[in-house]
């Protein structure tokens, strides 16, 4: 049995750990699954002993235009000035994304309803919303979205390094169920 609580919010972005490389036009889309260092980030956000499962849904990506700034100052040798270099990336971001996260006790969910949690960024915030479910497993594997199962097998691919685990690479592999990509318009029809 599995306690569920279910986050939403506006957007949000999940940046891939091939972003440099992806991005050389500019352009890099939000990932559409969670990595285990990310479940670790929230597990330690939300202080509870496990997230045991997650599902990701959302209702579309919007490609959004950011100016960023390098780092590192560079000296303008003409002004005798500083200054950062800036350059525009587009990002493309999910739109009302929903987060399903299972928990083997009600203390953990009851913990975690009580929370908010942010996928990547912090100002991609999800909010708690509807009841703590009590779930099956099998109910929740009927849950529309991606998963990643953090384990390496003949489906499994690299998703980057673990900032939790000495950089150690971690492996997956992403099941999706029904329909990941959710519109509420369509919804009310």
């Amino acid at each position: 049995m599995y306690y569920t609580v279910k986050y939403s919010g506006t957007f949000g972005f999940i940046k891939p750990w091939t972003a440099v490389r992806d991005a050389g036009g500019g352009e890099t889309y939000s990932q559409q699954f969670l990595t285990p260092s990310i479940i670790e980030g929230m597990r330690q956000k939300l202080e509870v002993a496990e997230i045991v499962r997650h599902k990701l849904t959302y209702a579309g990506v919007n490609l959004q235009q950011e100016v960023i700034q390098a780092k590192a100052w560079e000296k303008d040798r003409r002004n005798k000035i500083y200054t950062k270099n800036r350059s525009i990336l587009k990002r493309g971001v999910m739109l009302t994304p929903t987060l399903y996260l299972a928990f083997r006790t009600l203390e953990d969910a009851e913990k975690s309803y009580k929370q908010h949690i942010c996928l990547c960024r912090n100002e991609d915030i999800l909010l708690p919303t509807g009841e703590i479910m009590q779930l099956s497993e099998e109910e929740f594997n009927r849950i529309d979205g991606y998963e990643l199962h953090f384990e390496k097998n003949e489906k499994a691919f690299m998703v980057g390094y673990n900032r939790f685990n000495k950089s150690e690479p971690m492996f997956g592999w992403l099941e999706i169920t029904g329909n990941p990509i959710q519109n509420p318009v369509y919804e009310q029809i």
